[in-house]
């Protein structure tokens, strides 16, 4: 008689079940390295771009990576940021400097017009010049339409011009004045000047006088100095040229000036 030999009809397996969680903490673990990786230099471009597939790939609703001021920026970053709203400060005030330079070169064409009509109505052109630029305004008297020869003290009729000239300035009155009086080389010794010094810095403060007596002027804002013979405009070898040096200039100062076309008044101007 045969013996019968028994059989299994399923032959046992081992459980795997424990393998997807564990595959999940990989992730996860993978995912933390990452981000502490990242955090050293955070790009915020490239971290909603990251957040954005780590939340798909885990489907686990919102997490730390939707919430980027949970991790602290690196230094680098910080000074990126601080950069950023430096460079973003300086365009505004920029801007705000251009607008200021437009509307000061609006003020002082209109108020070059005036005086220009002024002097054209008036016959004057031979003996007053305007001239605007990058700096100043500046009025130019030559001195025989105000002053007796060696003398400082204003012909009367030259008295109107200064009373006129303070009139159109009173409209702008935050502006810095400065009034300078000019000479020939030709020496000069008496006894009310010692020398060209004297008289030239007399002559400023004399027309200086006549435009603060306009009360709607403010003093603080002006100012008055004597060059004597040292800034020439012309030549003194002849007699026009000496006649062009001997001047009283009006000079209306910038507030606002862009440094780049901003035009010094040299030590010595060129004759």
């Amino acid at each position: 008689m045969s013996k019968k030999r028994k059989h299994n009809d399923h032959e046992d397996h081992i459980d795997e079940s424990w393998l997807i969680p564990y595959a999940d903490i990989l992730t996860l673990l993978l995912a933390t390295f990452i981000v502490l990786y990242s955090m050293s230099s955070v790009d915020a471009r490239k971290f909603d771009e990251m957040s954005q597939a780590f939340n798909l790939a885990l489907n686990s609703g919102t997490g730390v990576l939707d919430n980027p001021s949970v991790i602290e920026k690196g230094p680098k970053q910080k000074e990126i940021i601080q950069d950023s709203k430096e460079k973003e400060e300086e365009k505004k005030e920029q801007k705000r400097l251009e607008e200021l330079i437009r509307k000061e070169q609006e003020d002082l064409e209109k108020l070059k017009k005036k005086l220009d009509d002024y002097i054209k109505q008036n016959g004057l052109s031979t003996e007053l010049e305007t001239k605007l630029n990058h700096s100043q305004l500046m009025i130019t008297i030559s001195d025989n339409a105000l002053f007796p020869s060696g003398s400082s003290k204003l012909k009367e009729e030259s008295k109107e011009l200064a009373i006129t000239i303070a009139k159109m300035i009173q409209q702008y009155p935050e502006y810095e004045i400065v009034v300078s009086g000019h000479t020939d080389d030709q020496p000069i010794s008496t006894r009310e000047f010692e020398s060209n010094w004297d008289l030239s810095s007399s002559r400023a403060l004399r027309f200086m006088d006549v435009l603060l007596k306009n009360a709607a002027l403010k003093p603080e804002r002006f100012s008055a100095i004597g060059y004597g013979e040292y800034r020439p405009v012309a030549t003194n070898t002849t007699v026009d040229g000496r006649a062009k040096n001997r001047r009283v200039e009006v000079s209306i100062i910038r507030k606002y000036v862009d440094p780049e076309k901003a035009q010094q008044i040299p030590a010595t101007p060129k004759n």
